[in-house]
């Protein structure tokens, strides 16, 4: 019996130091650990000079995932996820409006559970230990194989696998966004009382307008998106003061994030054109065949010029929809 459980333990003490020399087992059990357990804290986001503390509490009950994150800084503002979906009670003046959407790489969700999309486009390695937030965290660099995308610097936790933090850097080694805990715990609970948003008898809740629109069908091929990078997605978005649908097109390496936007120019309007940075994220306008395409994401510049030029448009018969 005793060689018995000595042989498990062996056998349980390898495996651990698989995964410490794997970098990419070791991010494999990141990548679950964010969905899979139950924990709460705060953490920090930082772009440029921006910075905002978010509040989160995440649990797992049975399969069914469920997340909480309430901004603590300016206007209040809560989030709640269930998978995929998301709410968003968003304080505007006298009104909290109620907004719908669908959410991809949440944090501390940032990493995909398929790791084979992210290996054709970056080298991990591993790194040293640091604290973060009172807990032993595990570094691994994301070294992109390209310059499609930035440097990416994981912390993992060490017990349980958590994120706890992520930075992007540019090839000079800078910090041009970061993420991570200053406070976390794990939670021992099922309770789901947490699960609701806190109520101003005060505000009126009002759910985000709804119009009427002339809704162009067009297609739209991107001939020559970077290396690794997918559409992943496509959103309508209906634009208060705009008489057309503003189309979202969302591409991803697995990690990284492009959204391209769509939308007709009308008569009279003046076309934006041209490139800006704000921190970690960069913009490019464009304008083909008659539409205004701009291109956001949170990498290289090469990255969002190449899909802004390389997008074509064939229009279709234009149709009345009503949203």
């Amino acid at each position: 019996m005793f060689r018995w459980m000595l042989a498990c333990a062996f056998i349980g003490a390898s495996l651990n130091v698989q995964a410490l020399d794997d970098p990419w087992l070791a991010l494999q059990k990141t990548a679950f650990a964010a969905r899979e357990l139950n924990y709460q804290g705060v953490f920090v986001y930082q772009n440029g000079n921006q910075a905002r503390s978010v509040q989160i509490t995440h649990m797992n009950n049975a399969g069914r995932e469920l997340t909480r994150n309430v901004v603590l800084d300016g206007q209040p503002r809560e989030v709640f996820s269930e998978g995929s979906d998301i709410v968003i009670f968003n304080a505007k003046n006298n009104k909290v409006v109620i907004e719908k959407r669908r959410g991809q790489n949440l944090f501390p969700a940032m990493l995909p559970t398929n790791l084979d999309v992210l290996k054709n486009s970056y080298t991990a390695k591993l790194g040293m230990v640091e604290r973060i937030a009172g807990r032993d965290a595990q570094i691994i660099d994301l070294v992109p194989n390209d310059g499609y995308r930035y440097f990416i610097k994981v912390w993992s936790d060490v017990e349980f696998g958590l994120l706890v933090k992520m930075s992007l850097m540019d090839r000079q080694g800078q910090v041009l966004e970061q993420i991570g805990f200053t406070q976390l715990s794990m939670l021992n609970t099922h309770d789901l009382n947490w699960f609701q948003p806190k109520i101003d008898l005060t505000k009126q809740y009002v759910m985000e307008e709804e119009t009427t629109v002339n809704h162009v069908t067009t297609n739209w091929v991107v001939a020559n998106l970077p290396p690794g990078y997918r559409k992943i997605d496509h959103i309508e978005h209906i634009v208060p003061g705009k008489s057309t649908v503003v189309n979202q097109v969302i591409f991803s390496d697995g990690i990284a994030s492009v959204s391209m936007f769509i939308e007709p120019i009308k008569k009279g309007d003046r076309p934006k054109m041209g490139h800006k940075v704000l921190g970690s994220t960069n913009i490019c306008a464009n304008v083909v065949e008659g539409y205004q395409v701009i291109v956001v994401g949170e990498v290289p510049a090469q990255t969002v010029q190449q899909i802004a030029k390389a997008v074509s448009f064939s229009k279709q018969t234009q149709t009345t929809a009503n949203k």
